[in-house]
């Protein structure tokens, strides 16, 4: 298989500035291994919405995939009660 490309959104940095050092080591783990495997098991496609949703722990990584390129993009990061709004 061959490896996706990360895109980070911009906005993704400002997410995680305010987080705890050792939240965002393991945030910053998920996100690079998405590269590898887009569709890691404990991952989950949102209703509503093309994108995938991603847990650590009490935070979230929203993404999206693009198959036909080989690239994903990551869009958002939050604590999970609020990601997703």
């Amino acid at each position: 298989m061959a490896r996706y490309e990360l895109r980070i959104k911009k906005s993704v940095a400002k997410d995680l500035g305010p987080l705890p050092k050792k939240d965002v080591q393991s945030i910053v783990e998920a996100i690079n291994g998405l590269g590898d495997n887009p569709r890691p098991p404990q991952s989950m496609k949102l209703s509503g919405a093309e994108k995938y949703r991603l847990r650590c722990g009490s935070y979230r990584v929203l993404y999206e995939i693009y198959d036909n390129v080989l690239i994903v993009c990551v869009v958002k990061v939050g604590h999970r009660k609020d990601v997703y709004r």
